[in-house]
Formats: C-alpha cells, structure tokens, sequence
C-alpha cells in the first residue's frame, strides 16, 4: 500500500537540523539561522515552516501557511485531471475458423466502436495446428478486415497503429483520424 504522505515535505518539529537556511514569507532569504530560531520567526507570524529543498547539506525552509499550499497542489491535481483525454481501446477477439456471420457480427461492432471515437485493437489468436500458417492466415484476416472497413466507407479516415505478434496471438490496433 502506497504511504499517502510520500511527496508532503517535513515541517515545524519534523525538521531536525540544527541550522537552517530562512527563506520568509515574502521571499526574503535571511540566510542561516538556528532552526528553532526559524521555528520562533515562523510562530511569530503564525505560520508554519516548511522544508523546501535540501542543498549541500544544508536545508532551505520557507515560512509559508502548509495547508494552504497543500490545497493549491489538491486542486492542481484535480484541474489536471479535468483536462485529460482519456483513450479507450477496446478489443475485438478473433480466431482463424471464425463463421461469416460471427465475422459480421464482430465487424459490425468494430465500426460502431470506431464511429463512436474509440480505438479498437483487433486480436488473432491461433491454437495447435492453426501455428503452423499463422503469418498467411494472419494476413488473409487482417486484409479481410481491411476490406470491410474499406466497404463502410472508413477507409480514408482509418489507421493501422502496430502489429504485435506474440506467440499464439497477433494484433493490430485501428482508430479513425
């Protein structure tokens, strides 16, 4: 399980050096100072002390409000995570001894699938015997395939992203442009 306070910086009494470099909270670099000394300044004003960085040896604290930054990085995060686009590949499981109207079927879920924005990632999968013409049977599939995209009119838009031919399977991922 992953520690929630993994990436939190140390602050107040977590910082135990005995001498600090100060950084206010203007931005005022003050130099080096005893930490409690920075605890005491950084009390004054009623704020906390934060460790930003540690440089040769020496840590660089800031008096800042912590739960104030703490929010900023929250809500970052989460704007962040407003704006990105997520892809979605959906697979489509095929064998060599597929009957027509299963193909058809498929196919036809294919398209709604590319039609709708999404990726679609055709699988080949190839057992025992079937091993032996992999490539020529692969090929013969996937031209097949082509070609009934090319019938529902996708072609222009369409495109073949990677090959991956592992062991008894081989795939092939498609998305409209």
């Amino acid at each position: 399980m992953k520690d929630k306070r993994e990436n939190i910086p140390l602050i107040n009494q977590q910082i135990r050096a005995e001498n600090v470099q100060l950084i206010t909270q203007d931005g005022e670099n003050v130099g080096i100072v005893s930490r409690n000394q920075a605890l005491h300044q950084a009390e004054e004003v009623g704020l906390d002390l934060v460790l930003i960085a540690v440089k040769d040896e020496m840590p660089i604290v800031k008096i800042m409000d912590f739960g104030k930054v703490i929010y900023e990085k929250k809500k970052k995060t989460v704007e962040a995570k407003k704006h990105q686009k997520v892809i979605q590949i959906k697979e489509i499981k095929i064998n060599p001894k597929i009957g027509e109207h299963d193909y058809q079927t498929k196919i036809k879920q294919a398209i709604q699938f590319l039609t709708s924005g999404k990726r679609i990632k055709v699988t080949l999968s190839f057992k025992g015997r079937e091993m032996a013409t992999k490539d020529v049977r692969g090929s013969e599939l996937f031209s097949k395939i082509q070609k009934s995209f090319e019938d529902n009119g996708l072609a222009d838009n369409l495109v073949q992203e990677q090959d991956a031919k592992l062991g008894k399977m081989w795939s092939r991922i498609y998305y409209l442009k």
